[in-house]
């Protein structure tokens, strides 16, 4: 049985004298079938405490076995108290507000759509019909939004799980849709020329959203040579940058993957943030960007001449200016993992495909630096029609002067361990001494008989010497084991 107990705790009086004093309830601790140590209150009567405590007991060694369902308490509580504690975790682990309450708000929105009030409620396939549904309806929600809200409620789900709330995610096997098939906004990057036409019209332009062309002039400039997006820009302020060492910090809170950044900055850049800066306070904020940053670059573009959209449907927009930093380290030759870093990219995928464009200037010069193929080859030049590349003439004068005049002893044969045989089988001396060599050919030449060998002169061929093989055809080197090898005779004995 489970002991219980009452909580004690010091007071202190007014006459300063500390008393302990004790609970009215009773306590009892017990480790749930979770194995997390849990400090439970009961009631106001012992017997009573008892009794539910043994009950207690017997409930978890049941969840123990099986036998009855250790989130029972969380499966009656509606979705709605369970999505409130899922905002109030992210905000604790230091989550933006407009991030929380855009998940939060995805999430709540297939909720209610799907009409799930529990957690046995939800299932895979009724949130995969529903997203299908948001795409095809009048909405239109591209694919990638579609996805973004199915990360949402897969992200709440998984958080059920590691809060001990549920055993498993229903959605945990449930895939994304392919986004590259329905992309629905494709940027673009400018030229260089375009880039400094845009900022020498925005910093003569009037004011717009609260910003003076001046300041939207350096706003574009600083996202183009850092890549840093809009709401991390938003959240700069003065004592972020470290002009005299040409830095720039982003808060953990605000950047995407969540970790503090320092960024490199240009000389020429620090020069100029020191002169914006030099009288604000520290605390200020570095600039005012508005609420929704592309229609400010959309009036500045105009106003330069530089198309919105394209014909090819292409837009650039303020995130475009984050491409248009990743296009020009890779115009300039940077390495794509130095790209990568500046970037803040995981996957070098992300930096190469999604966020580097390639410029007109670029293909030309790629283009300009292939061979010229107009150029006469070097066979060409030198009309050559023999071999190696020469001239006619040079062929001919070589071939002359390299061909020797080949006569009997100077003609090698097959095989060069023959040349010393065949060379002196002419010779008078070793005419009649003429002797087979086991490893050569004879210096004889094929009859017209296929069957018979006929001597280079009018001789007639000496005889064999005895003990060896009949002559055969082809290669000397088929005479017997015994003179090929020198095998040793063997012993006859003699009665």
């Amino acid at each position: 049985m489970a002991s219980v107990f009452k909580r004690k705790r010091k007071v202190t009086l007014d006459s300063g004298k500390s008393v302990v004093r004790q609970s009215l309830k009773y306590y009892t601790r017990l480790t749930d079938a979770d194995g997390i140590k849990r400090t439970i209150p009961l009631f106001c009567d012992k017997t009573a405490s008892q009794q539910q405590a043994a009950q207690l007991v017997k409930e978890i060694e049941l969840a123990k076995a099986g036998v009855i369902d250790r989130y029972k308490e969380h499966r009656k509580r509606p979705l709605t108290e369970h999505l409130e504690d899922f905002r109030q975790s992210l905000l604790a682990k230091g989550n933006t507000a407009k991030h929380v309450a855009q998940t939060v708000y995805r999430v709540k929105r297939i909720v209610d759509g799907c009409k799930f009030t529990f957690w046995n409620d939800i299932q895979p396939s009724k949130v995969q019909r529903y997203l299908a549904g948001l795409r095809d309806s009048q909405e239109c929600m591209s694919a990638q939004t579609s996805n973004y809200y199915l990360k949402s409620i897969k992200h709440f789900c998984k958080w059920m799980v590691q809060d001990r709330r549920a055993g498993e995610s229903p959605l945990e096997y449930l895939q994304t849709v392919k986004a590259t098939v329905d992309k629905r906004r494709e940027r673009r990057a400018l030229e260089t020329d375009e880039i400094r036409n845009l900022l020498e019209t925005t910093e003569a332009a009037p004011e717009r959203f609260g910003m003076s062309g001046h300041r939207r002039a350096v706003l574009y400039r600083l996202a183009i040579e850092t890549g840093l997006r809009a709401s991390e820009l938003r959240s700069l302020t003065v004592s972020s940058f470290d002009l005299d060492n040409c830095t720039v910090t982003i808060n953990a809170a605000y950047s995407k993957h969540r970790r503090q950044d320092e960024l490199p900055l240009r000389p020429d850049m620090a020069a100029e943030l020191k002169r914006l800066f030099a009288q604000k306070m520290t605390s200020a904020q570095a600039f005012n960007v508005p609420g929704k940053p592309a229609k400010m670059l959309k009036a500045d573009l105009a106003e330069t001449g530089i198309d919105y959209v394209d014909d090819s449907g292409r837009v650039f927009d303020f995130h475009a200016l984050r491409g248009q930093c990743a296009s020009l380290l890779a115009a300039s030759g940077v390495h794509p993992k130095v790209a990568q870093s500046i970037m803040r990219h995981c996957d070098i995928n992300l930096t190469m495909s999604r966020y580097t464009h390639v410029l007109r200037g670029q293909e030309s010069e790629a283009v300009a630096k292939l061979p010229d193929f107009s150029l006469p080859s070097s066979r060409q030049k030198n009309v050559a029609t023999g071999t190696d590349d020469r001239l006619i003439d040079t062929a001919r004068n070589g071939s002359e002067k390299l061909t020797q005049k080949l006569t009997p002893k100077s003609t090698p044969t097959a095989f060069s361990g023959c040349n010393r045989s065949t060379a002196d089988v002419n010779s008078p001396s070793i005419k009649s001494e003429r002797t087979r060599c086991h490893k050569c050919l004879w210096a004889e030449k094929l009859s017209n008989k296929s069957n018979t060998l006929s001597s280079s002169d009018t001789d007639k061929k000496p005889p064999r010497p005895a003990g060896l093989e009949p002559a055969t055809f082809g290669f000397e080197v088929r005479d017997s084991v015994q003179l090929s090898y020198g095998r040793k005779k063997p012993h006859v004995l003699v009665m």
